[in-house]
């Protein structure tokens, strides 16, 4: 199939399909060439949209996703009662069903309050603690570390009766949760209250991620350092690689070499810390750097090695050289694999080459390399974005039937890419049947599912739709981040919406989510315009308060 879609993508992009993004890049959210589709919501939407948003059973069976060229996108409208966002919580805008998670759910969004407040309310929250629900409330919580928090310490003493305690994972999700969201005081805290027995090298390696994820590449060093004293965890070769690796995948090359010339004496390197050292060095085109590594080091290049040059290459542009690495693997008898590959196909597609992106299934072929889901992800990309949605849909449903499942990677690119289509029916039948896939084990929505569904309702101006999403995602556990809230108060600033773009900022700003600069000063002028001057000063305030 691969080998006719070769002879049918145009050697040219258009420039509307190469320039148009669905995340926030360059402080916009539309394509200037084209002006969001302004529809009236109308009260009638077909039942099976009405059924999956209230978590019914469908009544009636939905399309396939291969949907007629000429398909009429009805209003999307009945997903929820008319209602309008409120001010208190836009994401509550539905009864929850009275299951344990929802029981908690309400209880934490009650207060905007310290952890000690929403411990004193949650006494009265009558669910039975598990693990399980202990995971899922920090997953549905896990960018508002003071609700989750406060569930934490609740959990663990409410109900005696029961003899509940905090198990490893639970511990390793509340010390993540609390540094992703940066409450670093609170985090060690938690790690001193565990004993020696539950802190793991799991748990430091969350610990080191999200204080290099913060920059604070000198204190994951430390942790390192201390962590044996300390914490009982062994500082062996693996414990090095993680810390190298969280290092070098935050952008601190030149701090994971230190390490490594700092201890290599004493703690012995392997394969894989040569690797994620190549990789580094590759990673900030330091190619020179990489090449003496590999020729002073005990160890025999493999295609890890050679996949860390392939891919600095590419994003050089440089595809001779990626070329002359690729005939190298194979004189050495180093097959590229399907990671090579998929890297070398997406360089390809981005760098308009569409017909050499396509022949890279070829070369695939001849390595004996099987397609593995990241691969028809990137595909799938590059068909969309030449304009070839429904060879990308055809690719979509081949997968399953060449034995590779989809992941949740690729559903976000097939949903992605329908709605860059204009295809927003066929986008929300792809999320409803993700989570029937997700029944079956295979994959759950997370929130870069739902961005170019929010960004669609913006553009559009579907404000019911759009309170359903989200509505959606805290069903599905998905918690909205501060680059969710940035998505939606700039597209409802751009389409007119600023009263609704004011709630959310609000929102973001009482969970101590502070949104960029950009954001704030375009919600500022856009008040301005309308002259709501009373609106701009609270804005205005609310951002002095925080910074």
């Amino acid at each position: 199939m691969l080998v006719k879609l070769r002879l049918r993508v145009s050697s040219s992009i258009p420039r509307r399909i190469c320039q148009r993004r669905f995340l926030l890049t360059n402080n916009t959210l539309s394509n200037p060439d084209e002006s969001p589709i302004l529809t009236a919501e109308s009260p009638e939407l077909p039942s099976w949209i009405k059924d999956f948003l209230s978590n019914k059973p469908s009544s009636s069976s939905s399309p396939p996703i291969s949907d007629d060229e000429d398909f009429v996108i009805p209003s999307l409208a009945g997903w929820v009662q008319t209602q309008k966002l409120s001010q208190a919580s836009p994401v509550n805008l539905a009864k929850k069903p009275t299951e344990d998670i929802d029981k908690v759910s309400d209880f934490l969004n009650k207060k905007d309050a310290s952890y000690t407040d929403i411990v004193n309310e949650l006494s009265s929250c009558d669910v039975v603690v598990s693990e399980s629900l202990v995971l899922q409330v920090l997953r549905r919580f896990s960018n508002n570390w003071n609700q989750a928090y406060a569930f934490f310490i609740w959990a663990a003493k409410s109900q005696p009766g029961f003899n509940y305690n905090h198990s490893p994972l639970s511990y390793n999700a509340m010390v993540d949760v609390l540094g992703k969201c940066r409450s670093f005081d609170t985090m060690w805290r938690v790690l001193d209250e565990m004993s020696s027995e539950l802190v793991t090298l799991d748990t430091m390696s969350k610990v080191m991620r999200r204080l290099a994820k913060a920059g604070k590449y000198n204190e994951a060093v430390d942790v390192f350092l201390e962590m044996e004293r300390r914490y009982n965890v062994r500082t062996d070769t693996n414990a090095m690689n993680c810390l190298m690796d969280a290092l070098v995948k935050e952008n601190s090359i030149e701090h994971a070499h230190e390490v490594f010339l700092k201890l290599s004496d004493t703690i012995k390197p392997d394969s894989r810390t040569y690797n994620i050292l190549i990789h580094g060095f590759c990673k900030a085109r330091r190619f020179d750097d990489a090449m003496g590594l590999m020729k002073v080091a005990e160890f025999v290049p493999d295609v890890v090695t050679y996949t860390s040059f392939v891919e600095g290459y590419c994003k050089e542009g440089d595809f001779r050289r990626v070329d002359e690495i690729l005939e190298e693997m194979r004189e050495r008898g180093c097959k590229p694999n399907v990671v090579t590959y998929t890297i070398v196909m997406h360089a390809l597609g981005k760098a308009r080459q569409v017909g050499e992106a396509l022949g890279v299934y070829e070369k695939m072929k001849e390595d004996g390399c099987v397609p593995d889901a990241k691969f028809y992800s990137s595909l799938i990309h590059i068909l969309s974005k030449t304009g070839r949605f429904k060879d990308a849909a055809e690719v979509f449903e081949d997968m399953t039937k060449q034995g590779v499942s989809r992941d949740v990677l690729v559903y976000n690119t097939m949903i992605s890419s329908a709605v860059h289509h204009s295809r927003d029916e066929m986008a929300l039948r792809l999320l409803k049947r993700m989570e029937e896939e997700e029944e079956e084990g295979f994959c759950s929505p997370n929130v870069e599912t739902y961005a170019p569904l929010l960004k669609m309702c913006c553009q559009k101006k579907k404000m019911k739709l759009l309170g359903a999403l989200l509505q959606h995602m805290v069903r599905n556990d998905v918690s909205i981040d501060v680059a969710t809230y940035i998505l939606l108060i700039r597209g409802l600033c751009m389409s007119g919406k600023v009263e609704e773009a004011c709630l959310f900022f609000e929102e973001a700003m009482r969970k101590g989510m502070v949104p960029r600069e950009s954001t704030c000063k375009m919600l500022v002028e856009e008040l301005e315009k309308k002259g709501m001057e009373e609106a701009k000063l609270k804005i205005q305030s609310l951002v002095q308060s925080l910074v």
